[in-house]
């Protein structure tokens, strides 16, 4: 379902992000573009709205794999309360790390690939969110001599690459990065 008022939405993820840089202490400028021209070039994201980030505490939000930066696109999504099924109309980047990221799985899935053929053995990723397994499922449609699926459940839910036809096989789940999820 499409944002209603886009321009009212924008003014509520402006009025978050001062909110931001006003009590939290955050040095971050930003660029909210809605309709038209916030649509993803890649096709990638259903994005109705997209916030470009700037500013002194860039490095902060894209640190930690982005971390920041998705926590952010969930709040703004929550702020308008939107469907998680919805979550994807809104989207927010800073210093090009969605772009960056993209082509980092692209790599990853065709090395993944090569391994899996010459091999004949499964491989997972480790457990990500849903826009980057989307994305190695993307990348890896595109690939001979193999298919994908996904595993697991909620964080702990990963994308495995078989073998063409093979996706019988059995796989481990991937172990979790020492400190992953603890502060």
């Amino acid at each position: 379902m499409p944002l209603a008022d886009l321009e009212q939405a924008a003014r509520k993820i402006a009025a978050f992000l001062n909110t931001l840089n006003n009590l939290g202490g955050m040095r971050l400028k930003y660029r909210i573009m809605a309709g038209d021209g916030a649509r993803d070039p890649e096709g990638l994201e259903a994005r109705q709205i997209y916030v470009e980030l700037g500013g002194p505490d860039v490095p902060l939000v894209v640190q930690h794999n982005g971390e920041l930066l998705r926590a952010l696109e969930t709040l703004a999504a929550q702020i308008l309360r939107l469907d998680a099924r919805e979550h994807d109309l809104v989207s927010f980047d800073a210093a090009n790390f969605k772009a960056l990221r993209a082509e980092e799985l692209r790599l990853a899935a065709e090395t993944a690939a090569e391994k899996v053929r010459s091999t004949g053995v499964p491989y997972s990723f480790p457990p990500m969110n849903s826009r980057e397994r989307r994305l190695l499922h993307m990348a890896c449609r595109g690939l001979e001599g193999v298919e994908t699926a996904s595993s697991g459940e909620g964080h702990d839910r990963f994308l495995v690459v078989y073998p063409a036809g093979k996706t019988h096989l059995p796989v481990t789940p991937p172990a979790r990065p020492r400190g992953y999820g603890r502060r």
